[in-house]
């Protein structure tokens, strides 16, 4: 094997260990948004019970409040 295809050997080579690590990175940002996206939803269903927690206590302060002046 000349020099030169050696050289071509080398690139190919290089190339290809290129390709591979695209393809991890595909893989690991395809998983990354799916993680986002879980987490997104996660998010909004805690601001969800967060605020419904939250009118809860706000409309039991509110009946304390009402029974207080009642007394």
């Amino acid at each position: 094997m000349n020099k030169v295809e050696q050289l071509f050997k080398n690139l190919e080579s290089r190339v290809d260990e290129f390709i591979d690590l695209c393809d991890e990175y595909k893989r690991h940002n395809r998983s990354l948004k799916s993680r986002e996206s879980q987490l997104a939803e996660e998010r909004a269903n805690l601001m969800k019970k967060n605020d419904m927690a939250r009118a809860k206590v706000e409309a039991m302060i509110s009946r304390l409040k009402a029974l207080e002046q009642d007394s």
